[in-house]
């Protein structure tokens, strides 16, 4: 898992559109360590290690938490917030119906529809030991919105720039619309600076509300299989169920938030995170054997355009009506 990480992190910095590194090396270290475990490379003494990535993923998680400081979600412009809570909470519904439709699985579903309305891949990191979801529903919700990021990267800017968008409007657009950060970013520098640094502070702003999100969803979940199991006579055990690491995150959060970490020890916690979730989704690849992915088909890419077209008309309705 750290030689893919590593490996994923150099290729990422490789390619570039507009100044910017649109790939994210989360999405390469997924894809690599498919193509690893696929052409026969792995050899089975390194499967007990690389079935333990969740515990780095939850590792990487808590640290991320030392990024989010609640004050900077209070400081934003209330219009610009219901532009962000609304865009997210509708598309989510959306999306996830859209799966639900294209008789997705459950897993896979929710995962579309994180990775599209919140962060990315990030975002899929973070929901997927919450619901359980099998390694090939990760790897697949990756690479679905990792190609339909990089098609939203190469037009909106160019479309935007025909039809005379203000660099305000399109900055906001992008943030609310673009799937990953560094789309988001790359996006955004591609239609103007202003544009960019509009579409990189939404972002972040959207960003924060990540992990409430996948709490909420994790409860959900929860109470689900709690109905399906009190059906079948099982009794669920809830402290095994809940996601107690979450309360790390938020920890780290609130020590940022009251100001006990400077400004050194909130990057050296944020980049110790985004490491490890780097190394646990390059253990998700691994993990993953491309043969599981046949019963699936096309339908989560469908699913993905789908749910990519729907986020971009919710942002840009709200945008006219609201600014």
């Amino acid at each position: 898992m750290l030689l893919v990480g590593l490996v994923a992190a150099q290729l990422a910095k490789i390619v570039v559109v507009g100044g910017k590194n649109p790939i994210e090396a989360t999405a390469l270290a997924v894809i690599l360590g498919i193509i690893l475990r696929n052409t026969g490379l792995v050899p089975k003494v390194f499967e007990p290690g690389i079935k333990a990535f969740e515990k780095i993923l939850i590792l990487g998680i808590v640290l991320l938490g030392a990024s989010l400081n609640f004050r900077n979600i209070v400081s934003q412009g209330p219009r610009i917030l219901l532009i962000i809570l609304t865009t997210m909470g509708i598309s989510y519904l959306a999306i996830y119906f859209l799966g639900k439709l294209f008789r997705l699985p459950q897993g896979l579903s929710i995962l579309l529809s994180v990775g599209t309305t919140i962060c990315g891949t990030s975002a899929i990191a973070v929901t997927a030991p919450l619901i359980k979801a099998k390694q090939e529903e990760i790897s697949y919700a990756v690479g679905t919105i990792t190609l339909w990021g990089l098609v939203a990267i190469l037009f909106y800017p160019k479309l935007a720039q025909l039809l005379g968008v203000t660099d305000i409007a399109f900055g906001i657009f992008a943030g609310t619309a673009i799937h990953a950060t560094p789309q988001v970013i790359g996006a955004g520098f591609i239609f103007s600076e202003l544009a960019g640094k509009t579409a990189t502070a939404v972002k972040l702003i959207r960003n924060c509300f990540m992990v409430p999100l996948a709490f909420l969803i994790s409860v959900w979940c929860t109470k689900e299989r709690r109905e399906g199991q009190r059906e079948n006579g099982i009794r669920l055990q809830w402290t095994r169920a809940f996601p107690w690491f979450l309360f790390g995150y938020f920890f780290m959060a609130a020590f940022n938030s009251l100001g006990f970490l400077s400004e050194a020890g909130i990057k050296a916690f944020s980049d110790a995170g985004k490491f490890f979730i780097l190394l646990g989704l390059a253990g998700i690849g691994l993990n993953t054997v491309f043969s599981s992915f046949k019963s699936v088909g096309a339908k989560p890419l469908i699913v993905g355009l789908l749910g990519a077209l729907f986020v971009a008309g919710c942002s840009i309705t709200l945008i006219a009506l609201i600014l």
